[in-house]
């Protein structure tokens, strides 16, 4: 029996067991798959990253190596290679670990797997199947903590900031991809981050997608969506991440359509009240400051709830995502006052309009806004008219 049980030893879970540890809770365990802590910026051998954690800019593997060493110091119980394999109501967790399968009880859990990028299969790209066709993931793994160059001249898909993080990773290791494609008529990343590719001399092109992958071995070129053919030998394929919410679609809990992550309150509380979640399982991505930041927060409710300060999960209000959004987190409300949170939102499409959150009973907040697709949005609870007995807000952007 732990206290909580945190399954996921990325930068959300562990600072939820430093917050957890400072707020004098007993037994905090990390639950995690791989043999070291650090989650993905383990794979991210370039800055900036820890300024606000550590008060320096670090690289990835440095930012990665601070949290574990943090979480150890802490007194935190890290149980490595250790994959959770199913989770029970009440808090009950099935595990896989080197030494067979056992199971273990927590008062409370937090769910903190993370985000994967979207696979060549959920892309639709056609073509051969031959070696070279990577994500990003698998590209820092390769060059960080294998030392190898799994291609020379790839193209890059995407424009992302993690796909602009891709192209640092290529360049100072001599790879050089001959390309970039996406999708969208202009970059995804914020300007003037988007700039970077042809800062570089690489070639864009925009409004195109890859209709082919063609090669006999190894990629050796790929065919563009409007006929054009790029030699290359390798594709990188960057963003489209996906919430790694496998163990919570395979078990009682309440899974969110739209995000595609757990359905959570304001305090991170699932539909089961033993079980929490925070950082990109929630919704994909945001980046390791802000899932440190929010893995933070959602324990602090975590102690509170073990100590009975948390309002008791009961009457919940349904947030929906209506015109122009993508999702919204949280997808409930619990029924006190005042609100307290913020609701994070994406969009579908560029989009410009005014930003609406309402009951059947009229219109609780709003403003004007002008957003693209992967921008963070967020609408301050404190802000928002009271929701009266709303059983359901609307949140939609309005043109």
């Amino acid at each position: 029996m732990v206290d909580v049980a945190i399954i996921g030893g990325g930068p959300a879970g562990i600072a939820a067991a430093l917050t957890l540890k400072a707020r004098g809770v007993p037994r905090v365990a990390i639950l995690e798959r791989e043999g070291v802590l650090g989650g993905v910026p383990r794979h991210c051998g370039h800055p900036p990253f820890g300024v606000r954690e550590f008060g320096r800019l670090l690289t990835g593997p440095g930012y990665a190596h601070r949290l574990a060493a943090a979480a150890e110091a802490a007194g935190v119980e890290i149980l490595l290679r250790h994959s959770v394999t199913a989770l029970k109501p009440g808090g009950g967790l099935e595990v896989a670990t080197p030494e067979g399968r056992t199971t273990l009880q927590a008062l409370r859990v937090l769910l903190a797997t993370g985000a994967r990028e979207a696979p060549r299969s959920a892309r639709l790209v056609g073509g051969d199947r031959p070696l070279g066709v990577l994500n990003t993931g698998a590209l820092q793994a390769y060059v960080h903590l294998q030392g190898l160059a799994p291609f020379t001249h790839p193209v890059v898909v995407g424009t992302e900031l993690v796909g602009l993080s891709a192209l640092a990773t290529c360049r100072s290791h001599g790879i050089r991809p001959v390309a970039v494609v996406e999708a969208g008529s202009r970059a995804v990343a914020r300007w003037p981050l988007g700039l970077f590719p042809r800062l570089l001399g690489i070639p864009v092109h925009y409004n195109s997608g890859i209709e082919e992958i063609i090669g006999h071995g190894r990629v050796e070129a790929v065919r563009l969506r409007d006929g054009r053919e790029i030699a290359c030998d390798g594709v990188l394929l960057t963003g489209r991440f996906l919430p790694e919410a496998s163990l919570a679609r395979l078990s009682h809990l309440a899974v969110d359509a739209r995000s595609g992550g757990p359905a959570v309150d304001q305090y991170g509380r699932c539909s089961d009240d033993a079980y929490f979640a925070a950082g990109n399982l929630l919704r994909p991505i945001e980046t390791a400051g802000w899932s440190f930041r929010e893995g933070a927060a959602i324990a602090a409710y975590i102690a509170d709830d073990l100590m009975g300060g948390l309002p008791a999960a009961g009457e919940e209000i349904a947030l929906v995502a209506g015109d122009g959004v993508k999702f919204v987190v949280p997808q409930l409300l619990s029924r006190v006052a005042p609100l307290r949170g913020k609701l994070q939102l994406r969009v579908e499409r560029p989009i410009s309009g005014q930003l609406r959150v309402s009951s059947e009973e009229g219109v609780l907040y709003k403003r004007r806004i002008s957003t693209r697709p992967e921008r963070r949005i967020l609408v301050d609870l404190g802000e928002m008219k009271p929701p009266g007995e709303a059983k359901r807000l609307l949140v939609e952007i309005v043109s």
